[in-house]
């Protein structure tokens, strides 16, 4: 495999481009669908509606800021195979899915039928549509059979996952392989011109997350109600990054897909520096720093379902083959999220904020590309 050119974003690339983005009423596709119209992109979203209240989706205004907004569920393959035919894609991102852990216990019949079966509804939907070029599975760093070392998981690692979210997800990595296998061979690719990669990354963060169940929301939720924030395991160690971080990544792989096909198919991870792979306690008391309120922490008490203690990832490989380095410390992901909800207190308008949050990121992703 060949390094591409340059491991910068191009809007040129992007505008007019015909995407097809599952998941885009969730936080993460929330700010890729945003991050992809102000390029030009031309995007039909197709998700549920959103759960919490309030979403970024509502409030950023996703739905007014792409081309067709598409409420429906992934695991009925038939409407969304008319969804992407109509759709006529030439890039498919599919980020919906059953993302928690806990509630994962609790709905494992929802969490394997979401997360395998929509996976295959996605893949299988493709298949019969000829303008689509390239396909990213986005699934999770939590994919790897967790062995609690201390370095990071590489693509060539054991899939595994203990708890049925992270199973999940695991299995549709090997969905994804099957099929990549099967359908859109490398040796075939004259034929089918289809590039299909995974994508896995660390535990994301930004503002605008008002998930259930999710470290930064709970926080958020607990400071902004003066109520006491109650974390599960202190000690668990994330490698945790800004949303955008990955989604550059999702980019620039997305790129060298359509342009150069499938040498860049396969898994990769899009992950953080590994100083910034640290324990809930630590990330907890930089936002308590970062907000300068009064807020505070105690540990859950009772027994916890099993979670992984330890989780880093290597992201070597997206260094070497895209030029794709992370570049915002913890510190300045934190304070990006406390400067968002700063502005949503304030009533601003939050798609200007997203949109300038995406600039900056930008601008120092290309001062920091060395």
């Amino acid at each position: 495999m060949s390094l591409i050119k340059t491991n910068e974003i191009d809007p040129n690339f992007w505008n007019k481009k015909r995407i097809f983005l599952t998941g885009h009423t969730g936080f993460k596709g929330g700010w890729l669908s945003i991050w992809l119209a102000s390029m030009g992109a031309k995007i039909t979203g197709y998700s549920m509606e959103p759960k919490a209240s309030p979403n970024f989706f509502d409030i950023v205004g996703v739905h007014e800021a792409i081309d067709k907004s598409v409420m429906g569920d992934i695991r009925n393959i038939s409407d969304l195979k008319d969804a992407i035919t109509f759709a006529s894609p030439d890039i498919v991102i599919h980020m919906a899915a059953q993302p928690l852990v806990r509630y994962s216990y609790e709905n494992p019949i929802e969490t394997f039928s979401t997360n395998v079966m929509g996976t295959v509804n996605v893949l299988e939907s493709i298949r019969g549509v000829k303008c689509v070029r390239a396909v990213l599975i986005v699934t999770t760093d939590k994919c790897y059979e967790n062995k609690e070392w201390n370095w990071g998981y590489r693509e060539i690692d054991t899939l595994g996952g203990y708890d049925p979210y992270s199973n999940s997800k695991a299995c549709a990595e090997l969905v994804t392989a099957s099929y990549r296998e099967s359908f859109f061979p490398h040796k075939l690719y004259e034929e089918h011109g289809v590039a299909v990669a995974t994508v896995r990354a660390g535990n994301v963060i930004g503002g605008g997350d008002w998930s259930a169940d999710r470290l930064i929301p709970d926080a958020i939720r607990a400071f902004e109600s003066n109520k006491i924030l109650v974390i599960r395991n202190p000690l668990a160690t994330r490698p945790w990054q800004h949303v955008l971080e990955p989604l550059s990544g999702y980019l620039l792989l997305a790129q060298a897909l359509f342009n150069k096909g499938t040498n860049y198919g396969g898994a990769w991870n899009f992950g953080p520096n590994d100083k910034d792979a640290r324990s809930v306690q630590e990330v907890v008391d930089l936002l308590i720093k970062k907000w300068k309120k009064n807020a505070r922490w105690k540990q859950e008490e009772g027994k916890q379902p099993h979670e992984a203690n330890s989780l880093k990832l290597d992201c070597s490989k997206a260094g070497k083959n895209l030029g794709w380095y992370p570049k915002n410390s913890l510190e300045e992901a934190v304070s990006s999220i406390v400067e968002w909800h700063s502005e949503y207190r304030n009533e601003a308008n939050m798609k200007e904020v997203t949109l300038n949050q995406i600039r900056d990121y930008i601008l120092i992703h290309n001062i920091k590309k060395d």
